[in-house]
């Protein structure tokens, strides 16, 4: 397909003008105008783009791009190889940080949430106001096979600050580093607050506050997004969609 109709499918399906954002949304490197073989990725790397040009993959898209409001990079060590290895192939690169996370049908959270069969599923503001997470309900499930499931799910280690409730009846979720939402789970009367990092202080406030805090991992709460969009590409469309897992511990 045409690299166009592929940008402009993606940017309105995940409606990027709706979400504040610290990053562009859409594409961010411009390369060949016909599509045929599309990687799909958590992260941008120069490992991903290196097996994008052995495969002769036509554009790779991502949650993660290379373009950041908050990073002036220069243009040598590997921001330069990665932005050689796309020029010089003439490789696309697509990325959507927060649209991905918010989308109610494909997004971190609503596929997250699903996973852990929470019912009841309606959006979840974070600590700006910004409409980004998924909350939904549990049947009072005991709150170590809670976290247990949730490990399972994620197939990654996860830290629990284990200060709520003994059963789970309200669950929020929202993907990546959102540690600071957790004053949101609180005012929203969550039992359980799902996310990717932590920081020192949280222990604290979530022991003060009787809430528990989990964090299982940014990369594996947000491989659920950009897996759900391969899925959904390869339905809709003639392409070679391929999801490539490169693991982060963090």
């Amino acid at each position: 397909m045409k690299r166009q109709d592929l940008v402009e499918y993606l940017d309105t399906y995940l409606k990027i003008n709706e979400y504040p954002d610290s990053c562009p949304n859409g594409l961010q490197v411009e390369g060949k105008k016909e599509i045929y073989k599309v990687f799909t990725a958590v992260s941008a790397s120069v490992e991903l783009f290196e097996r994008a040009v052995h495969d002769q993959a036509d554009a790779v898209i991502v949650h993660h791009g290379i373009i950041w409001d908050f990073e002036r990079p220069l243009y040598r060590g590997s921001y330069r190889e990665r932005v050689r290895l796309l020029l010089t192939e003439n490789i696309n690169l697509l990325a959507y940080h927060i649209p991905l996370d918010a989308h109610p049908e494909i997004g971190n959270n609503a596929k997250l949430c699903q996973a852990l069969n929470l019912k009841n599923l309606h959006p979840f503001p974070d600590h700006k106001g910004n409409v980004i997470g998924i909350r939904g309900t549990a049947e009072g499930v005991p709150k170590d096979s809670f976290f247990a499931k949730i490990e399972r799910v994620v197939n990654h280690s996860i830290l629990v600050f284990p200060y709520g409730p003994d059963s789970i009846y309200q669950a929020g979720v929202i993907s990546g580093a959102a540690q600071k939402d957790i004053t949101r789970a609180v005012a929203e009367g969550l039992d359980v607050f799902i996310t990717g990092e932590v920081s020192e202080h949280i222990m604290h406030y979530t022991k003060e506050e009787k809430i528990h805090f989990v964090a299982a991992g940014h990369y594996a709460t947000e491989k659920f997004g950009i897996m759900a969009l391969s899925e959904l590409l390869s339905r809709q469309f003639p392409l070679q969609v391929k999801f490539i897992d490169i693991p982060n511990p963090v």
